[in-house]
């Protein structure tokens, strides 16, 4: 009964993720006079991206029929909350200081209008689907003295509407400053709100009316920068790949010809170096089931990451559809369950481990565990804030309904297959009975200081692109240059793999033979330094303030690091597991 349900269910979210939302079904087209779809979707400080409030938390103009537009999953996630706005652009008719209605603010509501003022609020509208945004009001600073500051709210909005034929192009916002209602004093304030509507015709197409607004990342100057970026990753991927390949090489190789000529020559010589740890290299970890369930996550987030790429690539999360970003990682997320299960629980097998099903939750609650615990943590600071982050109930049953019906199944699923699949462990010597003492090592061998030094090289690949993702999440920038950015995810995997390989070696050249978890740490450091440059660009680069912004800002940044944590340490593990067994393979092991 589950299965057919869970594929029903999918199915709907894929559909309602590859429509954008639509306004009233139509096509887009329109006849003269008629009525075109104009939702007002929030309001919020402009500096705070996730603290966004309904548009009629504001004591705006109600319209006489209010209606809620129904939401896809993606958008409810994102925030938004469309509903009927009070203004009337019918197509092609223009209107002139048409007033929409007369209002007098009660003390509260002038005190409300005036903190929103303050804190430089923002609205944002769809029409016909397409985004427009405008500041409510003004603060004039004339006077010196913050006690002097006059606070504007504005009062008559133009829109600036282009069409082509039946079918609108583009619309622009402008606040008359000349019509002000002073909200400086707590007091009744007579208000009437207005609009003008002016039409013009354009020749530009109806399929390029996105163009305009995913230019603003792609423009000269970005573009260098964003190059800039990827040839400065580039030159250090190169000389850290060359420079490690002829050390290794060179090294290697004096290794061999050292390791074969003792053997010929069956010296009682001292044995040392990585040779002589063969015994032990292949060791099971301590906490396998633990170790399994890291990498069967970090496998299934690495799909994830290269599935959204691709959906990326291919244009689906053009601006404005941001909603399909948000589906998108809901669903690819609970599809590839199945690759954790598999992953964890046949890696567990194969290191002799007899506990699959406990194994199986672990790998289940490691990354949705904290992610849950920090989502009800926020959801309860937005639903004190009254905030459009908070999600409705209807979404969270939805998210429990995927869980249970399609994530949890496939897990299992994965899982059976996994301990089904018979395979063993593949080790090029055998294991001795005892396992040898580590000499005491200096501190810098330690695993800490070893992370540090891993995980600064793939930062410094990655980091200038960081601030323009950051400023897209956390900011009003737009991203749309996702092939630049799957490039350096690239490079990031690559320069991972190579700096955890170069260290796994010199720890087993100093006869350290615990490298399992050493080589999981050191790759999935570089998301320590991710989480530092939070910290950075939260203080330095941005503007953002208040409880509800700082816990989401760290509490969502937290859970993508872990992500990132376990994606690039399942990366780092994997290459040096192939490293090992690449070089014990190349010796004769007794």
């Amino acid at each position: 009964m589950g299965m057919p349900m869970a594929v029903v269910l999918v199915a709907v979210l894929i559909a309602s993720f590859s429509s954008p939302a639509r306004s009233d079904g139509s096509d887009h087209r329109y006849k003269e006079g008629e009525p075109v779809p104009l939702y007002a979707n929030k309001v919020g400080p402009f500096h705070n991206p996730s603290e966004t409030y309904r548009y009629f938390d504001l004591p705006f103009c109600i319209p006489a029929h209010l209606k809620e537009k129904k939401e896809a999953l993606g958008e409810v996630l994102n925030g938004d909350r469309l509903v009927s706005a009070p203004y009337k652009l019918d197509f092609m008719k223009d209107k002139e200081s048409e007033v929409i209605c007369k209002k007098t603010l009660s003390k509260e509501e002038v005190a409300r209008f005036r903190s929103a003022v303050i804190k430089d609020y923002y609205f944002q509208m769809y029409y016909d689907d397409l985004p427009i945004w405008g500041f409510i009001g003004k603060v004039d600073k004339e006077g010196k003295d913050p006690s002097e500051y006059k606070y504007f709210l504005y009062k008559h909005i133009h829109f600036d509407i282009f069409y082509n034929k039946d079918r609108v192009i583009e619309i622009n916002v402008r606040t008359d400053p000349n019509a002000l209602v002073d909200l400086t004093e707590d007091k009744e304030t007579h208000v009437e709100f207005m609009y003008t509507v002016k039409w013009k015709e354009t020749k530009t197409p109806f399929e390029k009316r996105m163009d305009k607004y995913s230019q603003s990342s792609s423009l000269p100057h970005h573009l260098e920068i964003h190059w800039f970026s990827i040839i400065n990753s580039c030159v250090t991927v190169l000389l850290l790949t060359g420079f490690l390949a002829t050390i290794l090489m060179r090294v290697l190789k004096n290794d061999f010809v050292k390791y074969a000529h003792d053997e010929e020559s069956a010296e009682d010589a001292e044995e040392t170096g990585w040779k002589y740890i063969h015994g032990d290299v292949f060791r099971y970890p301590r906490f396998k089931s633990l170790f399994s369930a890291a990498l069967g996550s970090g496998t299934q987030l690495f799909t994830l990451t290269v599935f959204i790429f691709i959906l990326a690539l291919v244009g689906v999360f053009y601006p404005y559809n941001r909603g399909a970003l948000f589906t998108a990682l809901v669903v690819i997320y609970a599809l590839t369950s199945g690759i954790a299960g598999y992953t964890a629980t046949s890696f567990y097998c194969q290191l002799e481990g007899t506990n699959w099903v406990r194994n199986l939750l672990l790998t289940g609650c490691l990354f949705c565990g904290p992610l849950f615990l920090t989502f009800c943590f926020l959801n309860t600071v937005a639903i004190a804030y009254t905030a459009t982050a908070a999600l409705p109930f209807g979404t969270i049953v939805v998210i429990v309904l995927i869980w249970t019906l399609v994530t949890s199944p496939l897990l299992v699923l994965g899982g059976i297959a996994g301990k089904n699949s018979k395979a063993e462990f593949q080790a090029p010597c055998r294991t001795t009975k005892y396992p040898r003492e580590i000499p005491s090592l200096p501190w810098y061998r330690g695993t800490i200081p070893q992370m540090a030094m891993a995980g600064f090289l793939p930062f410094s690949a990655i980091y200038i692109e960081l601030y323009y993702i950051f400023a897209s999440v956390w900011g009003h920038r737009i991203y749309t240059i996702y092939s630049i950015l799957f490039i350096v995810f690239i490079i990031l995997v690559i320069v991972t793999a190579f700096i955890t390989v170069a260290l796994t070696y010199f720890q087993l050249a100093a006869e350290d033979h615990e490298w399992w978890w050493r080589s999981f740490l050191c790759g999935g450091s570089t998301g320590l330094f991710i989480y530092a440059y939070c910290l950075y660009y939260y203080y330095a680069r941005s503007d953002m303030s208040g409880f509800m912004q700082t816990s989401f800002f760290f509490g969502y940044m937290a859970c993508i690091c872990y992500g990132f944590f376990l994606m690039l340490g399942t990366v780092g593990f994997r290459a040096a597991l192939l490293f090992v067994r690449h070089i014990y393979r190349s010796i004769k092991c007794e």
